[in-house]
């Protein structure tokens, strides 16, 4: 519930706003999303922190003031009188809108039990993949009625009324637990990867999730207008529409089928997709079956890769310290996404669309080779363990 509110009300919905948030306040379209992308990078740099946080005061304690905060800087958003106000509650929002999505999510669930916790997150991105099916359309229609300020505000008051004591219930309940109560004491896990090579790989899974993230970022940001440009007309707005879907599925499937696969290979399995996703793109052009095929395969890698952001790090790590882990390699993860929509826009303009998908599917390449290794490393560890 709180994800779907979260990202519904934090993420998805600025998609929908932006155009008369743009008007009312004088500026382009693109500028708007200029500051947003903007604001994603703030957020991204605030990660750390807000990990570390989750680990010294619990993950659900920073969910439940990030709760409070999201809705005080979404009342700031309706409020902001000028550009520079505007810009500035967006940045805030941002970055509470890390203290309540999903690094904060995982972590929570890591904190309540560990060893359910892939499971858990599984279940999670499968509901919580719902929120753009459900934010956008409520969006759309409040438009009809209510401005955007005031949208603002009524998802304050969900985020405060909805939100926070859901999360303020789950921090209850696991300080009970902590404290003696009724549930059992949890054991901790033990991740694949012993702490003298945690540096390491610590270091190349950031940068493989930061290049999957760049190219994801490339493409969703880009997909509509790329697949218009390529001459499929009307058809791209329903070619787009497959990757919501696609994604859901693909949680669906790693559900119910995919219990035996470790992390390690799942990551591996997400970022192949979708850098076939922009190979087939590339080739086909204006082909329609290929733009299907792209849009399906980026929403199953995609959908994949939001499983994987959350039990990788626990399987390889443990669950000891997991908050600031996540934090920081949720770090590089955003900072890459919000650059990619410029970059990618940079990169078409100056060499052309395919050029520039070739550029993006040989970044994600290097993402594929730095999942090889790390899962290389975490068999050898394994093996070699008592």
């Amino acid at each position: 519930m709180t994800q779907i509110i979260g990202y519904g009300s934090l993420y998805y919905s600025f998609s929908i706003l932006a155009p008369a948030v743009a008007k009312d306040i004088d500026l382009t379209v693109a500028q708007v999303f200029a500051v947003f992308s903007a604001s994603l990078f703030v957020g991204g740099l605030a990660a750390p922190y807000i990990g570390r946080q989750m680990d010294r005061i619990g993950a659900a304690t920073v969910m439940t003031i990030g709760s409070a905060l999201s809705a005080l800087t979404l009342v700031l958003c309706a409020w902001s009188p000028s550009v520079a106000a505007f810009a500035l509650a967006i940045v805030l929002l941002e970055i509470s809108s890390g203290m309540v999505q999903y690094q904060a999510a995982f972590a929570t669930l890591v904190e309540a039990d560990p060893r359910s916790a892939s499971r858990s997150i599984t279940y999670l991105t499968l509901i919580a993949g719902f929120a753009s099916t459900i934010f956008w359309p409520i969006s759309t229609a409040l438009m009809g009625y209510l401005s955007w300020r005031e949208i603002y505000l009524v998802y304050a008051v969900l985020n405060l009324a909805v939100c926070m004591p859901l999360h303020l219930w789950i921090m209850r309940k696991d300080r009970l637990a902590a404290t003696g109560g009724s549930r059992p004491v949890r054991e901790h896990v033990i991740g694949a990867i012993p702490r003298e090579r945690r540096r390491n790989t610590v270091l190349l899974l950031s940068v493989a999730f930061a290049l999957l993230g760049f190219t994801l970022g490339a493409m969703l940001a880009h997909m509509v207008p790329m697949l218009t440009a390529l001459g499929l007309g009307s058809a791209a707005v329903v070619i787009g529409a497959l990757f919501g879907p696609a994604q859901v599925l693909s949680r669906l499937i790693n559900m119910i089928f995919g219990t035996r696969l470790a992390p390690p290979a799942l990551a591996l399995m997400s970022a192949m997709l979708m850098v076939l996703s922009v190979i087939i793109l590339a080739l086909s052009g204006d082909w329609l079956p290929g733009a299907v095929a792209f849009s399906i395969c980026l929403g199953l890698g995609s959908g994949i890769n939001s499983i994987a952001q959350g039990s990788l790090p626990l399987y390889l790590f443990g669950s000891d310290g997991y908050g600031a882990l996540t934090g920081k390699m949720a770090a590089a993860r955003l900072a890459a996404g919000a650059a990619a929509p410029f970059a990618f826009a940079a990169t078409m303009e100056t060499f052309g669309l395919g050029a520039s998908l070739i550029v993006s599917a040989a970044l994600g390449s290097i993402g594929i080779g730095a999942f090889v290794a790390v899962a290389v490393s975490a068999k050898r560890s394994v093996v070699r363990a008592p």
